[in-house]
């Protein structure tokens, strides 16, 4: 089923947010933050995970696949 305007926007919005505290992180010393690399795999897996969904759910997608 394809997204709605609305989900595919706030699935762009919380990745450009993950992309932002990925961001961030990168400027913090790994010994002053508990399982930080922990912290950068499960940020990876949540925006692959939204740009799958994206994908999965684009009106463009579906089409083609019909």
């Amino acid at each position: 089923m394809p997204l709605t305007k609305l989900e595919r926007e706030a699935i762009t919005d919380s990745m450009l947010k993950i992309q932002s505290i990925q961001a961030s992180l990168e400027q913090v010393d790994d010994d002053k933050v508990t399982d930080l690399e922990g912290i950068h795999e499960c940020l990876e897996n949540a925006d692959h995970s939204f740009r799958l969904a994206l994908k999965d759910g684009s009106p463009e997608q579906k089409r083609s696949t019909r």
